[in-house]
């Protein structure tokens, strides 16, 4: 597997953790937003509009339009509103601050004031994100416009999370040039993953009419069958995280040998978060690297 990929998995529960956050989701509360509506395996998960609003807010005070363009595989029948909405009970600047404390806060809770290797993590996530560029990288853009913070924890939280959007936002790039779309993408990643179509991606808001006509397409396009990928359907979708991949080279040229390091170190965060139930148990960065070829 790709150096990259190795690196995103070890962050996913530490970063990804945002999401599930009960400190996040009681900072949402207290701006009006509603409470997290539901728990999976005891994962706290967040309330939409919450979520669109306070990750879009990286953005700054954008339009749901715009929110649901960047984040790419969701429903602009679902964002559009959510944002909407969202922009009734609060401003970018103070839903983008309640969003960081609450990561950092739970961080703190799960893993203490400075878990091991937190002065390293931040010297390695540094030079990470120092040759990474903006262009055409929305979400990772907005993250430049964030303050970096003076303590180490916050900061390897900060860090990871624009690492994290930087990889989001290439992967996008990766499948709009593959010619798909954000429906069609929904159902190969399931796949790839080894998930049954519409399963995950109903997360996403899409209609079942919207997927009849994206499984139209890729049949045609000889990308799956009636229940699951051709060969070459697994072959365009390996390209994508491949080319995904190879968007990260800076990043595991800027790391070099220490980027196992970086990994070691947080690995465990990682492994402690899930056991905290801050994150699930299998995100898709796991899923994807169990898949196997057909």
């Amino acid at each position: 597997m790709h150096a990259s990929r190795d690196l995103a998995s070890a962050l996913e529960p530490v970063v990804g953790s945002v999401y599930c956050s009960p400190e996040c989701h009681a900072n949402y509360v207290a701006l009006g937003f509603a409470p997290s509506a539901r728990e999976v395996n005891g994962v706290a998960m967040p309330d939409g509009p919450a979520y669109f609003t306070s990750r879009g807010s990286l953005m700054g005070q954008v339009p749901g339009e715009v929110v649901a363009a960047a984040f790419a595989v969701f429903s602009p029948a679902a964002v559009v509103p959510s944002v909407t909405f969202g922009w009734t009970l609060t401003d970018a600047t103070t839903i983008c601050a309640a969003r960081r404390d609450g990561a950092v806060a739970q961080l703190r809770r799960i893993l203490g004031e400075h878990p091991e290797g937190t002065t390293r993590a931040r010297q390695l996530l540094s030079r990470a994100i120092e040759p990474l560029r903006p262009e055409g990288r929305p979400l990772f853009a907005g993250t430049l416009s964030q303050s970096m913070p003076d303590d180490d924890l916050a900061a390897v939280w900060h860090m990871g999370d624009m690492l994290r959007e930087f990889r989001g936002d290439s992967h996008t790039a990766a499948w709009i040039a593959a010619g798909l779309d954000a429906t069609e993408i929904g159902l190969l990643s399931e796949l790839y993953w080894g998930l049954p179509m519409r399963s995950y991606s109903r997360t996403r808001a899409w209609t079942e009419a919207e997927f009849d006509a994206a499984h139209e397409r890729l049949q045609h396009r000889g990308l799956v069958d009636a229940t699951g990928f051709t060969s070459a359907g697994h072959t365009v979708r390996e390209q994508i995280e491949l080319h995904t991949d190879q968007q990260l080279d800076t990043v595991v040229a800027a790391l070099g040998d220490d980027l196992a390091e970086l990994v070691t170190i947080l690995a465990p965060w990682g492994a402690a978060v899930r056991a905290a139930h801050g994150y699930p148990a299998s995100g898709p960065h796991d899923l994807a690297a169990a898949a196997k070829k057909p």
